[in-house]
């Protein structure tokens, strides 16, 4: 299991008309998760694109296993696996904070491309291999 993890809360905007948080909404809290990851680990995505390293997706997995609502309290961990030679994979979960069920377990494949589009593994990214060894605390958002 993870040891970096963000807290959340779901915000009643982000539920759908069955009371449930909507399934787009999960990919927000997934991609929030990995930018705080990387700069707890010393890197900033907005800095890593400026320099051209732009880091995207290539493939996206999402096992929804239970539902959030409105006002549940959650941690979105986050942990690194090396692919391939050009490719890091975050493997994540999302646990709701009163019972520690796994609400969500996801899988995102993600390599590194060059200006000429080509795919490339950058020595900055190095420093995430092996990690998940701390711990952000996010401020919990009040529902609206």
């Amino acid at each position: 299991m993870s040891n970096f993890s963000v807290a959340m809360a779901v915000r009643d905007y982000e539920c759908d008309m069955q009371g449930v948080v909507n399934n787009a909404v999960y990919q927000n809290y997934l991609e929030h998760a990995r930018h705080e990851f990387l700069k707890a680990h010393g890197l900033d995505f907005a800095q890593l694109t400026a320099r051209q390293i732009n880091v995207v997706v290539v493939r996206a997995e999402l096992d929804y296993r239970r539902s959030l609502r409105s006002g549940d309290a959650f941690r979105v961990t986050v942990e690194t696996e090396r692919e391939s030679r050009l490719r890091l994979t975050f493997v994540q979960r999302i646990v709701h904070a009163d019972n520690g069920q796994v609400m969500l377990a996801a899988r995102f494949v993600t390599t590194a491309v060059n200006p000429q589009g080509r795919p490339y593994f950058p020595k900055e990214l190095e420093v995430l291999l092996g990690c998940g060894r701390s711990v952000l605390q996010e401020g919990v958002a009040a529902s609206a």
